[in-house]
């Protein structure tokens, strides 16, 4: 659990940086990755892609949900 929580958070800190911000915070940046993985997962199984590794879709999930974010708050 523990290695989950901190690659979580890993592609929460890369995502906040990929989509050049300054992030949300630690620990935003973790759930981020956190929740990322499940969206992550989500859009992978979608286009039956079933393998791409925890990190790797975390930091997918984690960039989309940072994109959303964005726009939501430049609303």
């Amino acid at each position: 659990m523990i290695w989950h929580i901190l690659l979580g958070g890993l592609a929460g800190f890369l995502a906040g940086k990929i989509i050049r911000g300054r992030g949300y915070g630690i620990l935003v940046d973790i759930l981020l990755g956190l929740a990322g993985s499940w969206v992550g997962d989500m859009v992978f199984m979608h286009f039956h892609v079933y393998y791409m590794g925890y990190f790797l879709t975390s930091l997918v999930g984690a960039i989309i949900l940072v994109v959303i974010g964005r726009i939501i708050s430049s609303l």
